[in-house]
């Protein structure tokens, strides 16, 4: 049986959404729950909102397992001063019938793929329009396009499909600048525009640098995202559920990009086997259009 090993996020919400996808097709969505139950704890032992009654190491060495398919954790060294050492995700080993998947964490699967360390990975669509997108006069409009937008020089990586794990960055305003924000409203608009620094390039990428013209750029500091948007008058967010941006009084516009996982592929790895697993996970998983 041929092994094919994949490259994951370590924690939080994206592993989530690729231990949900693959307990679909392996049949282990126990398995998978108890990762991502695992996972949380820790989370919360880490952020002092939950006791451990034993220390890290002995924490560590109850989750391992000599079952060769149960799930392996590691320490993740913490450089900020004072963070203890975190149980993150290390590895898991799946049958998912002609194949075995080996999910094998890493703390940035999509650099990891660009250095041709694996043939696939999973990680957030995000990080492709940050660090490799091309930013053109247009508009961004799907996922689809983000393949288009890659200089192969750049990078052999590719975007197969997205997961579903949707949530939107999202034009909000103040309503004394817009009662309803929208992509045609930024491309007439000049003044400040409020975003996460690490979100520029995503912004320009997904509005066009044609939009971008009389736009000045303000960063939150170290206030809350949505209270610095409401102080500068109209900016882009991450939006869960709205229900923040209406506590500051800003009117939920236009969903802008779907921040999701998707599937990487490094084609110049890719064997046997590594076409056929790529389409049994994202077969049935409709890619989310940009809007």
């Amino acid at each position: 049986m041929t092994t094919i090993r994949v490259a994951v996020p370590r924690k939080g919400r994206p592993l989530e959404a690729v231990l949900e996808r693959v307990a679909a097709l392996a049949d282990i969505e126990d398995r998978a729950d108890e990762v991502a139950s695992t996972l949380r704890y820790e989370k919360a032992v880490t952020k002092d909102k939950q006791t451990a009654d034993r220390d890290v190491y002995d924490r560590l060495a109850a989750y391992s397992d000599t079952d060769s398919y149960a799930p392996e954790y590691t320490l993740l060294r913490d450089a900020r001063p004072g963070m203890p050492r975190r149980v993150v995700f290390d590895s898991m080993t799946v049958d998912i019938g002609e194949h075995d998947l080996q999910l094998v964490g890493r703390e940035e699967p999509f650099r990891s793929l660009r250095k041709h360390e694996f043939a696939l990975g999973f990680d957030a669509a995000d990080l492709v329009l940050e660090e490799v997108v091309r930013i053109d006069a247009d508009p961004l409009s799907s996922l689809d396009e983000l393949n288009d937008r890659i200089d192969p020089k750049d990078t052999d990586v590719r975007v197969v499909g997205g997961l579903g794990d949707t949530v939107y960055h999202t034009l909000l305003s103040t309503p004394d600048v817009c009662e309803d924000p929208t992509r045609e409203f930024v491309e007439d608009y000049e003044g400040p525009l409020c975003i996460s620094p690490r979100y520029e390039r995503l912004v320009r990428a997904v509005l066009g640098s044609r939009a971008m013209e009389g736009i000045d750029f303000r960063y939150p500091g170290d206030r809350e995202e949505e209270a610095a948007i409401a102080s500068v008058g109209l900016g882009v967010y991450l939006t869960v559920t709205g229900s923040t941006a209406r506590d500051h009084g800003l009117r939920i516009g236009e969903q802008l990009f779907p921040s999701q996982t998707v599937l990487l592929e490094n084609p110049a790895e890719a064997g046997d086997g590594v076409e056929e697993v790529a389409e049994k996970i994202v077969g049935g998983v409709e890619t989310t259009a940009i809007q």
